[in-house]
């Protein structure tokens, strides 16, 4: 009765469910009445633009018709619309997976319908199921159903509910209590009967108001149609216990600045299959298996590693050409890395397995970032070089569990290849990526190098890059008495990165244009040049000349930083419950020297800031400025030791901010002389 489609899913760790005293939501499908549209703001948060009035999911395993399990998962939510800006709510989507054999989860019992209050009459608008959903494939294992409520007004009341009927014993669904919305009522029930074992995967900083536990005994049929004429049926008796969590009023919680992602964050809880128990076995089975287990498998799998075993002679009609006569391992490395990169197109930044064979990617010359990346190992280890493949998660796909190999938590891969006794990590997706360097989106902790031996972990930490930038500025008096200045500009390795991206789409002149427009004052810019553009290795120079259009009064008013500075607070939410999660550690420098204008003195100089954010020091920032007779020196510098901070250091980091952009907005006031 084993079923052969069930995936593996880990993690072991359960949970006691103290009994409390129930409580239900009021709502209930087609329940609507004109007392329900009443509220036009709700305190909760007055200015939601929608607010989710109950959502409402439970899952429990039944016995199926194909001599195993399935779970039905259903799914009831009420929203109420209360301006434009919350019309997007009404747009649903339902995921339905798929298995390698074609079995695919079943929607079943779809309802949807729009309120409106017409004349003091509630009038409903129902969808139409036949003609108002839409298949969306979104991988070999995965297609999304998509519909759209009808008849959508500010104050409308939606309603849907539907049910999922899967044999994927690993893909039970997960519940999210919290999102971009404020719920008022949120409550996800799960039946789990005995001889199944599941760990729980909880998250997020909101307590449960209700967090219920019983336990009863069911009787599960299982029927096995071996044949059309003979059907054997079996019955097993066993212990379920009833698990009901919910949490009222629940808060919005929306992505901020310098976040991974907020699905890292939201308060949910997630289920993965861990064993069979008895009475279904004799013994406690585990089906968790191991980092190693799941590295043989994926070196196996045709849609992984399997072809980087086989021989690949036909890579030699590239190699033959690509390397004659290059014999130092690093050039051959570098020629093999550039011409996967500048040759082939990736078609798709998400997935970690192939959706073809190597050979197919080569003649087609474009493959998702798996295939890629796993051609560049194929290359690599064909001319007898040490590579393998990584896995990893991406910032904005969340964070992974560095003791257990849950495989939907990864969704990228990257080459490592040693080379004189250095790893060194390589991405052939992006065109314009250096040899050695790996997108920022990368770095989100652990990962896992893969081989045929085992499945290594390694971290990509944002603490390990930094990001140096410098930037100078001269303004001297032309012998008319007018301003005129230089301006040299090196951005860190990353933001050279965007500007060539930004130079490939837009121009070069595009970008003065944004620089001119950023500098703080009326500028004309003469003799541009950008170094360094086509070296993807190093960061870019940019250096240009300026004449300085700023009208002199009486008085005149000018910012020392010329736009290189924060004109705003990042971080603008008084309060903040989930970390601040930078991408890299910011190191900032900005130097000026500047002649006072003639006919004037200066009338005010901002005065000198030395700022650590904490005694420890993570974050520091300079701004030092002096005259010297006729000449103004700035040099101001930004510093972080570390790339994450705690929500209990948010307020710190918030006002260390508030101090950098009132001192980086300060102005040096030139008086004419009498």
């Amino acid at each position: 009765m084993r079923s052969k489609q069930i995936p593996l899913f880990v993690l072991l760790a359960y949970f006691s469910f103290p009994c409390q005293a129930q409580d239900k939501s009021t709502a209930k499908f087609g329940n609507v009445t004109d007392k329900d549209f009443a509220n036009k703001v709700y305190s909760i948060d007055s200015n939601a633009s929608a607010v989710i009035l109950a959502d409402i999911g439970s899952t429990r395993i039944e016995g199926n018709t194909k001599g195993w399990f399935s779970f039905v998962f259903k799914h009831y939510r009420r929203v109420h619309i209360l301006n434009k800006n919350g019309y997007d709510i009404a747009n649903v989507t339902i995921p339905v997976y798929i298995s390698n054999t074609s079995a695919e989860e079943k929607l079943d019992k779809l309802k949807a319908v729009t309120y409106n209050l017409e004349n003091g009459k509630v009038v409903e608008t129902k969808l139409d199921t036949k003609t108002g959903i839409l298949d969306d494939k979104i991988s070999k294992y995965r297609k999304d159903r998509k519909f759209t409520l009808p008849n959508i007004r500010e104050g409308s009341i939606i309603e849907y509910e539907y049910t999922v009927i899967s044999d994927f014993l690993g893909q039970l669904r997960p519940w999210s209590f919290q999102g971009g919305y404020p719920r008022l009522w949120s409550e996800y029930n799960l039946t789990l009967p005995e001889f199944f074992g599941y760990v729980f995967l909880t998250q997020g900083y909101l307590n449960y108001d209700i967090k219920d536990r019983k336990e009863d005994v069911e009787l599960f049929r299982v029927v096995d149609r071996g044949t059309v004429e003979r059907s054997e049926y079996y019955d097993l008796r066993a212990n379920v216990v009833d698990f009901r969590w919910v949490i009222k009023n629940v808060p919005p919680l929306k992505e901020e600045s310098f976040t991974s992602t907020i699905n890292n964050h939201i308060t949910k809880i997630e289920f993965q299959f861990s064993e069979y128990r008895p009475p279904l076995t004799r013994f406690v089975e585990s089906v968790m298996g191991s980092w190693d287990k799941m590295a043989e498998d994926l070196m196996k799998s045709e849609y992984f590693g399997e072809m980087l075993s086989r021989d690949n002679g036909w890579i030699d009609d590239v190699t033959s050409t690509l390397l004659k006569g290059v014999n130092d391992p690093l050039e051959k490395a570098k020629k093999i890395f550039y011409y996967i990169r500048d040759h082939f197109t990736c078609t798709d930044h998400d997935d970690y397995t192939m959706n073809q064979n190597l050979r197919n990617v080569a003649r087609g010359r474009n493959g998702n970032v798996a295939e890629i990346n796993l051609l560049l190992t194929a290359f690599l280890k064909h001319v007898n070089m040490e590579a393998d493949p990584v896995i990893l998660s991406t910032r904005d796909h969340g964070y992974t569990l560095p003791l257990y190999p849950v495989r939907s938590k990864f969704n990228y891969v990257v080459c490592k290849m040693n080379l004189k006794g250095q790893d060194v990590y390589l991405d052939a997706s992006y065109p314009q990526m250096g040899f050695g360097y790996l997108p920022l989106d990368c770095y989100n902790g652990h990962a896992r190098i893969i081989n045929k031996m085992a499945a290594i972990a390694t971290s990509f930490s944002s603490d390990s890059v930094k990001e140096s930038s410098a930037s100078t500025v001269f303004i001297i008096n032309d012998e008319k008495g007018n301003w005129v200045g230089s301006m040299q500009k090196y951005p860190g390795y990353y933001e050279s990165l965007d500007i060539r991206d930004a130079i490939k789409e837009k121009g070069q002149a595009e970008i003065l244009k944004d620089i001119k427009k950023n500098f703080g004052t009326d500028i004309e810019i003469s003799n541009p040049v950008v170094d360094s553009l086509e070296k993807f290795e190093e960061p870019l120079g940019i250096k240009f000349d300026f004449d300085l259009k700023e009208e002199k009064g009486d008085i005149v008013y000018i910012n020392p930083v010329f736009g290189e500075g924060y004109k705003e607070n990042p971080f603008k939410s008084a309060i903040r419950v989930y970390p601040v999660e930078m991408s890299h550690l910011i190191n900032d420098t900005y130097t000026l020297q500047m002649e006072v204008p003639k006919g004037y003195v200066v009338d005010e100089l901002p005065k000198p800031l030395r700022l650590k954010m904490n005694e420890q020091g993570d974050a520091v920032f300079e701004y030092l400025i002096s005259q010297s007779g006729e000449y103004i020196s700035l040099h101001a510098k930004l510093a972080f030791k570390k790339s994450n901070f705690s929500p209990e250091e948010y307020e710190t980091l918030r006002e260390f901010f508030n101090m950098i952009v009132d001192k980086e907005n300060e102005q040096i006031v030139f008086k004419k002389k009498k």
